[in-house]
């Protein structure tokens, strides 16, 4: 994520892309919030109700928690839809940029990271367990890849820019401009310090 995710430090713009400041960090900073974020962009505009549905929540829940994020600036009410009784909502951007943890609250960026690792783990076993109910040209088309190299901090950056700009050239941000049989793709490109760990 789209996305849950954090999105590396390239790409960023600012008319599609939020860049998570000391504040709003504080307004993404909940597994539930992050995944009906997700759930806007993926899905386009839906209601709290139907949110709930889908989330197995309370539509108190997300509506409250749609409310906070509207606060925030992530989403707003879709003038096209709904009425008085049934608001419907809908995301401001396409992608959640965190270039900077040194910038924010650890406690904040601890939170939401946990929260973006969670959905995209989420994500993932979905994906396994529906992998053969999809049709069989996509059965062929994923990769699940895991590469231990040894950077710099300066390589790392560099690894992530390069990796960003191949991503934006298969972004298609609305449906007419996509491709004939585009279906929606997660991509998650994580690259993770591990100067703890064993060498």
């Amino acid at each position: 994520m789209s996305e849950p995710e954090t999105p590396p430090t390239s790409g960023h713009d600012p008319d599609k892309d939020v860049l998570l400041d000391a504040r709003r960090i504080r307004g993404i900073a909940h597994p539930l919030r992050v995944r009906i974020l997700d759930l806007l962009r993926r899905g386009g505009p839906a209601t709290a109700t139907g949110l709930a549905e889908r989330l197995g929540q309370s539509s108190g829940a997300t509506s409250y928690h749609l409310r906070q994020l509207a606060t925030y600036g992530f989403v707003v009410e879709d003038p096209d839809r709904g009425t008085a009784r049934e608001r419907w909502w809908k995301a401001v951007h396409r992608s959640t940029v965190l270039n900077d943890s040194s910038q924010v609250d650890p406690a904040d960026a601890e939170t939401y990271l946990h929260a973006v690792v969670d959905a995209t783990a989420d994500r993932g076993h979905r994906f396994v367990n529906e992998l053969y109910a999809l049709p069989e040209e996509w059965r062929g088309a994923f990769t699940l890849n895991n590469v231990s190299l040894r950077l710099t901090p300066e390589e790392s950056l560099r690894l992530i820019e390069e990796v960003t700009a191949v991503l934006d050239r298969y972004r298609h941000f609305d449906a007419p401009d996509a491709p004939a049989g585009a279906e929606h793709v997660a991509t998650t490109f994580n690259l993770l310090p591990l100067a703890g760990d064993a060498r």
